[in-house]
């Protein structure tokens, strides 16, 4: 049975956001340091928080291979300066039909906690300019459902294939079999997010999703600072999906 929309709303004033594992920063494309996020996160109250710029691969803004030491020197340093807050670095890899499947190398993952990775244009082995001309219908139908399959293989082959610990916003920008994707992060213990910034997952692609024992993730996807920590609209989408909130990890109950 569907759920009213004030219903929706005073359901969300129940919960909080209890870690952002998916936050931006200059690195790659997002607009404040890893220290602005930081305290932003101590800010909203976050128990954790990690920087997941963008995967190397990609041609405009990818976060460059000399950085990472840089950057786990400066998490290492704020970690001290900031001990209230768990603070991770990450990278949001691009996932590729080429093995290993994402745009990282065994050297980049040596200075990272985890892993997470999602699909973007602007990758090479990426089918990116299909699914661009696709998305703007520019393509045939039967071109179309040939990329459903090409997106869907590359994307389990990088769940099956990697130790990734969140799958990004999936179902955006290419046709997708969620269902698949759904039932190999169940199998991989992969969450699947619902993303602030993208509307990938939507309600109708979670309500697929959910009929696989998957858990889920709410991340902010934070490009600019303030946006740490949002979580209400993810929130809502399931909700609304009817998904039972104790299945997203990263929620809590404020009177718990």
């Amino acid at each position: 049975m569907a759920i009213r929309a004030d219903e929706i709303l005073k359901e969300i004033e129940k919960y909080e956001l209890a870690w952002d594992w998916h936050t931006h920063t200059t690195f790659s494309h997002g607009k404040g340091s890893i220290e602005d996020n930081v305290k932003e996160a101590i800010r909203k109250g976050l128990e954790s928080i990690a920087i997941s710029d963008h995967g190397p691969g990609h041609l405009t803004y990818g976060v460059r291979r000399k950085d990472l030491p840089v950057m786990r020197a400066e998490i290492d340093r704020l970690q001290a300066v900031y001990p209230e807050i768990r603070i991770y670095l990450s990278v949001e890899a691009n996932v590729i039909e080429l093995a290993p499947y994402v745009d990282v190398t065994e050297e980049d993952l040596r200075y990272l906690d985890f892993l997470i990775a999602g699909y973007h244009y602007g990758i090479p082995h990426g089918h990116c300019v299909g699914n661009w001309l696709d998305a703007h219908r520019a393509l045939p139908e039967g071109a179309g459902r040939k990329l459903l399959v090409k997106n869907t293989d590359m994307t389990l082959r990088c769940i099956y294939e990697n130790d990734l610990r969140i799958l990004t916003h999936p179902g955006d920008k290419g046709r997708f079999d969620i269902g698949a994707i759904a039932k190999a992060c169940a199998e991989r213990d992969v969450l699947m997010e619902i993303n602030m910034k993208h509307p990938k997952l939507d309600a109708a692609g979670i309500r697929t999703a959910m009929k696989e024992d998957v858990r889920f993730v709410i991340s902010s996807d934070a490009h600019v600072v303030k946006n740490v920590g949002i979580f209400e609209g993810g929130l809502s989408r399931a909700l609304e999906a009817g998904l039972d909130p104790a299945r997203i990890v990263n929620i809590r109950r404020k009177d718990r």
